[in-house]
């Protein structure tokens, strides 16, 4: 008797609902059945799995509205909708990322890409590589060297600009029409085009240094036009989070407001502040438009930033590209590109990684 009680018990609680596997024999029908109709029409990969996940999410919201009602069903399609959405947004990605593994691994794996230049290198060098089967010469070391120094130097101009203009927001305006115009003009440079930064640079120091002036420090002043925003929100939106109790604690016991900030504000938003001044870097370290109008082509070492052309990694690319050394086939010229481009990836992945590290290391301990 008892054990036919539980089985009632069981049958009613079970009852209405679908399977456990029911997904999975849904979604491997769907998938033969979409096999099966695209080799009518044509096969090709992606009209492939459009075509499963539309009848994956038919199929399993008709199948749950005939056995488990349509509030399940609902449920199923907003689900089915909502994951579709995510893979959909998650493509473009995976298609960038596999598209520059697949072409740019030849050419960062080549002896001496990342210490060698392109002095030196010329059609006839490049032609001799594809005539012989050796490998392309020519390497990226220059413009890494170049990407560096200007990002460095970006960097410099942009942090104390930028953080000091947050703190005069967050801690001293106190609201008034000047803060309101910083934080307009603020918002109005976050949205300027990058090729308008160039122009500006290259204006401003051909005013003050001579018309056609093209150094490593003139991109480093167009980058920190598109930097200052970035570091100027990000630091503005980590002190606001700051607790007014630590500010007035200070103040209680005696503490200048300079000091406060010194001691008691930035290191508590440290961490976003450190994370927000990265993640500039990581906008910028890839920008090409300002440099090509700011540091011009190079093909030898440069590392003085203040004389002479510099090369970078995105004008590198853009060169390789637009004219490439030689026109043989295969074009030695689009491998190192695609090279150089795997490796600007690789720098901004960095970047960002480094950003979350920082902000762990210097996020503000907890408990006692």
């Amino acid at each position: 008797m008892a054990t036919l009680m539980t089985e009632r018990k069981r049958s009613a609680l079970t009852r209405g609902r679908l399977p456990k596997y029911t997904p999975y024999v849904v979604a491997v029908s769907a998938i033969v059945v979409a096999a099966a109709l695209m080799s009518l029409i044509g096969f090709n990969v992606f009209g492939w799995a459009v075509l499963s996940a539309v009848l994956f999410t038919a199929a399993n919201v008709v199948t749950s509205a005939v056995v488990e009602g349509r509030r399940k069903a609902t449920d199923k399609l907003a689900t089915s909708l909502v994951l579709g959405a995510f893979l959909l947004a998650l493509l473009p990605l995976v298609s960038v990322i596999w598209t520059v593994l697949v072409n740019g691994v030849p050419g960062l794996l080549t002896p001496g890409f990342l210490t060698s230049s392109m002095n030196g290198v010329t059609g006839a060098v490049d032609n001799a590589s594809v005539a012989n089967g050796t490998q392309v010469l020519g390497g990226v070391y220059h413009a890494l060297i170049g990407s560096l120094l200007i990002t460095f130097w970006a960097t410099l101009i942009s942090v104390p600009v930028g953080l000091l203009t947050a703190i005069y927001l967050v801690e001293y305006s106190a609201g008034n029409k000047f803060s309101k115009a910083i934080t307009f003009l603020v918002d109005v440079m976050t949205g300027i085009p990058s090729i308008v930064a160039g122009l500006f640079a290259a204006a401003l120091f051909s005013m003050l240094m001579g018309p056609g002036t093209k150094t490593g420090f003139v991109a480093a002043v167009a980058l920190s036009v598109l930097m200052i925003p970035v570091v100027v929100r990000s630091s503005e939106e980590m002190l606001k989070i700051v607790p007014n109790e630590l500010r007035e604690a200070a103040y209680a016991l005696g503490v200048r407001k300079w000091r406060t900030i010194l001691k008691v504000v930035i290191p508590t938003a440290i961490s976003g502040i450190a994370s927000g001044v990265t993640l500039a870097i990581a906008r910028v370290i890839g920008e090409t438009a300002p440099l090509l109008v700011t540091a011009g082509f190079a093909n030898t070492i440069n590392t003085n930033v203040f004389g002479g052309w510099m090369a970078s990694l995105p004008t590198y690319i853009y060169a390789q590209i637009m004219n490439p050394i030689s026109p043989s086939t295969p074009d030695p010229s689009t491998q190192r590109a695609w090279g150089a481009a795997l490796l600007l990836i690789i720098l901004v992945m960095l970047l960002n990684l480094g950003a979350r590290l920082v902000a762990r290391i210097f996020a503000p301990k907890t408990g006692r």
